[in-house]
Order: structure tokens, then sequence, then C-alpha cells
């Protein structure tokens, strides 16, 4: 039997259902990677079925194309899940519009654009990941045209984009620490050094990490207390193991990224937290 999820001080934020009042307030936050449907991931299809099953979290992947539209889509290159080839960032989206992601048949999916998908769920909200510098001005009026602010969270490995973002937003979202940020959250906390990064701190509201970085293991039950004392959420990627799943949520981490939908959506109900849309 699942131990009882431990409570520890959340910072405010609205994005973070789990700050706040609700069937979700001190519980642990599901995220569908990619849609969580790795055959054709980053797709309409992918994300209907995660919200379908009870997900209220979407984590997706945005770059630019030619014509500088934002589309849901992960690796530089066109090759490894569409029908077409090349960069992205040199196609138009009337170009990419015509592609399918994913397998033969009745699983092929559209390319999506990221307004599309913003839309589409009123309640969902969307842990967004900036693949290219470019996308931060697109993000940005999107948001803003939308007012969106509440439902999205910017992400990306390079801590500058998030600054980019916050600069130009006219109200906060969510964010998340990129590699930087992170690195130093693993190398100087078992030092007792986080007052160090007071300043970089307050300006994220969770860190979004693997379990291990080649040989180093991240996610440990120190890191997760010591980023808790900081004010930050932990969310995991990607874990689809069940077993592990139930040992990182007794460790007290606050969110799991999965690519296997229907096994984290079994954890959370055995937790009692399902569906949480």
């Amino acid at each position: 039997m699942a131990r009882p999820y431990r409570r520890h001080p959340y910072r405010d934020v609205a994005y973070l259902l789990n700050t706040r009042p609700g069937p979700l307030h001190h519980r642990p936050l599901a995220f569908a990677h990619r849609g969580a449907d790795p055959r054709r991931e980053n797709t309409m299809g992918a994300f209907r079925r995660a919200v379908e099953l009870g997900f209220r979290y979407l984590e997706v992947d945005v770059r630019t194309c030619a014509d500088g539209t934002l589309v849901v889509f992960h690796d530089e290159e066109l090759d490894r899940t569409t029908t077409g080839s090349g960069p992205v960032s040199e196609k138009t989206w009337e170009e990419l519009a015509g592609l399918r992601v994913g397998a033969e048949g009745e699983l092929a999916e559209p390319m999506v654009r990221f307004e599309e998908l913003l839309s589409a769920f009123e309640d969902v909200h969307l842990n967004v990941d900036l693949k290219d510098a470019a996308a931060v001005e697109e993000f940005v009026r999107l948001i803003e045209k939308h007012q969106a602010h509440d439902r999205v969270l910017a992400a990306s490995f390079n801590d500058a984009r998030r600054h980019h973002v916050r600069r130009r937003l006219t109200r906060p979202i969510a964010t998340s620490g990129g590699w930087t940020v992170t690195a130093l959250l693993v190398l100087l906390g078992p030092l007792g050094l986080l007052g160090r990064l007071t300043g970089r701190l307050t300006e994220i509201d969770c860190v979004q990490v693997p379990i291990s970085q080649g040989r180093l293991r991240v996610v440990t039950p120190r890191f997760v207390q010591r980023c808790h004392r900081a004010g930050l959420q932990v969310h995991v990627w990607v874990v689809d193991d069940p077993r592990q799943m139930h040992e990182l949520l007794d460790m007290g981490v606050d969110g799991l990224m999965t690519d296997d939908a229907e096994a984290l959506a079994e954890v959370m109900r055995e937790r009692s937290v399902w569906p949480q849309r």
C-alpha cells in the first residue's frame, strides 16, 4: 500500500494546481510526455487520448518553422517521426501541414500548430519546452493573445530563453530551471551553498529533471528535500515503470512525466489522485 504523500509548503503558483485548494492540493501531478503515446508523439490524437484518460497536464515541445509559425514538435529534423525530411526551421507551415506523424494507417496524424493546441483544451495545462530561440517571440505573442498565463509553464534547457519570456510577458507564468540552475542545485546543494542561488531560485517554480544524468544520480531524497526547502517542486522525467513511479512518489517528488499514459494513470488511481481533470 502506498504511503501517504508528504506535504511541504508550496509557493502559490496558478499553473501548479497542487499549490491551491482543490482536489489536487498537495498531491502529485501527472504529465503526459509529448502526449504519452510514442507512436504518434506531439499530435492531437495523442493529446486527446491523454486528456480522455484523465491527464490535466500535457508536456509538449515547440519549434519555429520558416514562416514564424510555432509548431508542436521535438526534433530539429523531421526524419525520425514524420513522412518528411530536413530541418523544421526550413519548412513553411503550409509544407509541414501536409506531412504525417506516426505509423502508417489510422495512427498517422498531422502536425500541430501550438495555437491550435492552446485553444483545444481550455482546462488543460501545457508544459512547453521551447526548443529554439526564435520560439520565444511567437510563444509570448500567443500567450498574451489567449491570456493563457495561468495554463502554461515555460521550460527550456537554455536558461536565457526563460529570461527572455519573463521579460516580454505582461503577467508572470510558471517556469522551470534550465541546465545551469539544475546543475548548480545538484552540485552546490550537498555543500550547503544553496544560499548563493537565492536570486536564481526565486525566478523559477520547479525543477524538471531525469532520475539520473549519466553516472550522476540526480533525484535522491536529499535532493528533493533541498528543492522543497528552496520552495521548488520536483518533476521527474521520463518514468514508465510503475514500481519506480511509486518509489519516486514515496520519496516526495511533486510530479511525474511519462510515455506510458495507462501505467501512470493506474499508479495515480492507486494513490487516489485520478483522474486529474
